[in-house]
């Protein structure tokens, strides 16, 4: 039997912000490392970032769910209404990958939260810290509507052949009970750790007072912008503002002097910065979230508005005394400033990852796969 060559994997995230495109960047690494082929598909910012990060790979452009996060008495309720366009993005996701494979060569998916790119015999892995979602609907209801989210998820991750859950099990967890759901999965679960772009760092402050990093979906990366840059623009206090905007060409907004803005920066740039800050703010995102705890540092989380999941992990983490949050609502930047300095906070303990085992089993399933001419799905 002729040999076949490196197995072929196509990497997906999702494009509700840029955490599910950082979060893949040691999955494609690892992937790398090991001797797959890595094709990515993806769209918009999310492409303009790992187009940075991997500038030789081959890209796909792939369609976006491109949600927008607003504000409103019905908050809590917009995701639920969105339902109905999410799973005809879903439909039209699993289409893309049918008629992807008729014309290429692909071993395995990776699919970072597409809940689509799935195909009955062809190995995928649905990668997501979320198997518990919640919905932010207080009371009765919310728990009601919490179960009918489980079972709802639970039915479209069991299409895929694993799951992946970057996050360390028991006290540990970061993700809190998000990714420790009250039912199992009726596909395999592995918990890989955390996955970080960077690389681990002892906890350090250095020359830059505050670094600001800005993300998330629109219109409220841009509302928290303005919020930060009319408070930045009335202290003397030194800063770093790194906007989430890949991609964006031309001139950044000026303030003052003594404050610096980047539209974006790459990884080992960011690494620095972070290192070098003394304090950082962000959004609570996952992705970010598992960056700090990496680089050993505290921070002060801004959740966005209406995303439940951020809003969940800033009180989880806040009541760890692992990160200080505060509501974009009530951001006062000295304020803020002065509550972190006053907490005593803590980091949870670094457990051992297993992102280079997990991907050691996936290669060596297709290369079996490959050898023998057999179905090694499970």
């Amino acid at each position: 039997m002729q040999q076949k060559g490196p197995v072929s994997v196509l990497v997906a995230p999702l494009d509700w912000g840029l955490g599910h495109a950082t979060r893949c960047i040691p999955v494609i690494r690892e992937l790398i490392s090991q001797g797959a082929r890595v094709t990515i598909a993806t769209s918009g910012r999310q492409k303009a970032l790992l187009e940075t990060e991997f500038p030789l790979l081959e890209f796909l452009e792939i369609p976006g769910y491109e949600i927008r996060y607003t504000s409103g008495i019905l908050l809590k309720w917009g995701l639920l209404f969105r339902i109905p366009a999410i799973l005809k993005q879903i439909q039209r996701e699993n289409k893309w990958l049918v008629d992807l494979i008729q014309n290429r060569d692909i071993d395995a998916v990776i699919s970072d939260n597409r809940y689509g790119l799935y195909y009955e015999n062809l190995y995928c892995v649905f990668l997501t810290h979320q198997l518990f979602i919640q919905s932010g609907v207080p009371g009765i209801m919310g728990r009601w509507i919490d179960h009918k989210i489980l079972k709802w998820n639970y039915r479209l991750i069991g299409k895929f052949s694993t799951c992946w859950v970057p996050d360390q099990p028991g006290p540990f967890s970061l993700a809190g009970k998000l990714s420790r759901p009250p039912w199992q999965l009726p596909i395999p679960v592995t918990y890989t750790g955390i996955l970080s772009r960077f690389r681990p760092m002892e906890k350090r402050g250095g020359n830059n007072s505050l670094l600001i990093l800005l993300s998330g979906p629109e219109p409220q990366r841009t509302r928290f912008e303005i919020i930060l840059f009319s408070q930045l623009a009335r202290t003397n206090r030194r800063a770093t503002v790194i906007r989430g905007l890949p991609g964006l060409e031309g001139q950044v907004p000026f303030i003052r002097e003594g404050i610096k803005i980047y539209n974006h920066l790459p990884s080992e740039a960011l690494i620095e910065w972070m290192h070098e800050s003394q304090v950082i703010i962000c959004r609570s995102g996952y992705s970010t979230i598992m960056d700090l705890v990496q680089m050993k540092k505290n921070a002060i989380l801004v959740p966005t508005p209406g995303q439940t999941e951020q809003e969940y992990l800033g009180r989880y983490l806040h009541e760890r005394k692992w990160m200080y949050t505060v509501s974009q609502k009530k951001f006062k930047l000295e304020k803020a400033l002065a509550a972190f300095q006053r907490a005593e906070l803590l980091l949870p303990e670094r457990r051992d990852d297993h992102l280079k085992e997990v991907i050691e089993d996936l290669i060596q399933r297709m290369t079996e796969k490959n050898s023998h001419g057999s179905e090694v799905m499970h």
